[in-house]
């Protein structure tokens, strides 16, 4: 359910504002553990699939909901992590 309840939430801001934002196929995400500053990246919207990413939505959702003012997801990692998940995630 939580799952489900994730992908709807980063659905709704991918109709509110991540056109902007990244091209078409793709949305920004906001990441790092820094509550003032994140890195932004731009990542394909077929990343939302994979149990990984779907992982660190979990979380993101958990500590920060689905209300993102800076107009992405925004996922509370470390960098370095994000980098590691989402590389695994290349080429699938």
């Amino acid at each position: 359910m939580a799952l489900v309840r994730g992908l709807l939430g980063a659905k709704k801001i991918l109709s509110r504002s991540v056109t902007s934002t990244a091209p078409k196929g793709f949305l920004a995400v906001y990441v790092g553990e820094d509550k003032v500053q994140k890195k932004k990246y731009i990542v394909p919207v077929s990343y939302l699939n994979h149990p990984s990413f779907q992982a660190l939505l979990t979380k993101s959702e958990e500590e920060f909901g689905f209300d993102h003012p800076m107009g992405g997801l925004t996922i509370p990692c470390p960098e370095d992590t994000f980098i590691t998940v989402t590389s695994g995630l290349k080429g699938r």
